[in-house]
């Protein structure tokens, strides 16, 4: 399932080429961090790695490179029978995989009336999700906007998502995740900024008020918004919706750094991922973890090949939990 034009945002807004990837297919085991207790798991999100797959090949995917959880495609799960979703789901325990998040199938970022059209066939999408048992989707914000101030963005995105927040939280108590954008260049490149901090998003949260909106963190913003591990060991688990986790290329200051170049997990050592993680366990977050790099040598590999360099990138990163 595609994040909603995510990749074809960044793609269209680039500035040049991709960076390339440092990527390892070392093996770290099934449970990296497992002394420590986690809850969180180690998640496949084929569109997140440029891999194109339909559910039942992303599940067959997740299991054949020892993922624990896999994205969930709320347009498919939708179209399935309860027989049919029974099935999937007996399918996915004897591979020792749940399901983690999906993403918001609607467009709120634009016209009013894409948005109204996005929002009556929400419905179905989450009563989809709640049969197949999946309690959590995300999405992301665009940092800033061209037409609409700070107050008059933060407002209509507030109104929107309130929309989107109830009609989930009458299907089954979803809940949503909303993840900010974080590098200054994202930032500063629209007429009106827009919320790019934990903060600030902390603030949108509160606006919206429906007790079942959060946030989809991703270590990547984090980093770029000067947010802490303090700020993380601030929220509890119920704050925490999604998680992405990513690295940044090395030998670029960070006010140069630009969305689409990023590096998978672990891979540099420029975002301090293993202290990202650990704050995320002592909270008792209990969700997916997986990876969007942005990044063009993982694109270019077969799908194999993506899934097995994210899921050594996790499983590295994951081993931090122990150190």
């Amino acid at each position: 399932m595609k994040n909603l034009s995510r990749r074809d945002f960044l793609h269209a807004a680039t500035l040049g080429g991709l960076a390339t990837a440092a990527v390892s297919f070392s093996s770290f085991g099934q449970n990296p961090g497992s002394g420590k207790n986690r809850k969180m798991t180690i998640d496949l999100v084929c569109g997140a790695i440029g891999v194109s797959a339909s559910q039942p090949e992303a599940i067959e995917l997740a299991a054949k490179h020892g993922f624990e959880s896999v994205g969930a495609d709320g347009v498919y799960l939708a179209s399935l029978s309860q027989e049919k979703i029974a099935e999937l789901q007996a399918g996915m325990k004897t591979k020792g995989l749940v399901f983690g998040a999906a993403g918001l199938p609607l467009e709120f970022r634009q016209d009013d009336s894409r948005f109204a059209h996005g929002l009556k066939g929400l419905p179905i999408v989450a009563a989809g999700l709640e049969r197949a048992g999946v309690k959590r989707i995300s999405t992301w914000l665009s940092p800033g906007d061209g037409r609409l101030t700070y107050v008059q963005n933060f407002r209509q995105h507030a109104a929107r998502l309130r929309k989107v927040a109830l009609i989930l939280k009458d299907s089954g108590d979803l809940r949503l995740g909303l993840e900010y954008v974080g590098p200054k260049t994202s930032w500063t490149r629209a007429r009106y900024p827009f919320i790019h901090t934990m903060a600030e998003m902390k603030d949108l949260i509160g606006e919206i008020g429906t007790g079942n909106v959060g946030f989809l963190l991703d270590s990547w913003h984090w980093y770029h918004a000067g947010d802490t591990v303090e700020d993380l060991l601030n929220l509890k688990a119920q704050d925490v919706v999604a998680v992405d986790l990513n690295d940044a290329p090395a030998g670029i200051p960070k006010d140069q750094q630009v969305d689409n170049r990023r590096e998978l997990p672990a891979a540099t050592g420029v975002i301090d991922v293993g202290s990202f993680l650990k704050a995320l366990n002592q909270i008792g977050y209990d969700g997916p973890v997986r990876s969007e790099p942005f990044n063009q040598a993982v694109n270019k590999m077969s799908k194999d090949d993506a899934c097995a360099a994210s899921a050594a990138a996790l499983k590295k990163a994951f081993a931090l939990l122990s150190t």
